[in-house]
């Protein structure tokens, strides 16, 4: 239940007890937005980091549309990454073994 309507059904309402849970809404409400915008902003910063961006980009998360934005930067951009090669098995040799060069007499 909201805790406007809860205040409005209850018939005394202390004043001083509706300034004491709006302080501390307002010392509680920050803390929530700050873990918030860190979880958002700290994968984009791994991300536009690995991406070949500057990594400050990800703080577009900060303002209003700003994810959006950032969403059609990293869609729509070309990565500047060199593709890691992957690990496995070496080429096969050419069949048949060519031939030292240049030719031994």
């Amino acid at each position: 239940m909201h805790l406007a309507l809860l205040l409005l059904q209850t018939p005394n309402v202390d004043q001083a007890e509706i300034q004491r849970i709006v302080l501390a809404v307002m010392a509680i409400l920050p803390l929530l937005i700050i873990i918030g915008m860190a979880i958002v902003i700290v994968p984009f910063w791994f991300i536009c980091k690995k991406a070949g961006f500057s990594p400050w980009l990800s703080m577009l998360n900060i303002v209003p549309f700003g994810t959006l934005i950032l969403y059609y930067v990293l869609a729509f951009a070309d990565w500047k990454v060199m593709p890691i090669p992957q690990a496995g098995f070496a080429p096969p040799t050419p069949y048949p073994p060519q031939p030292p060069y240049p030719p031994q007499a």
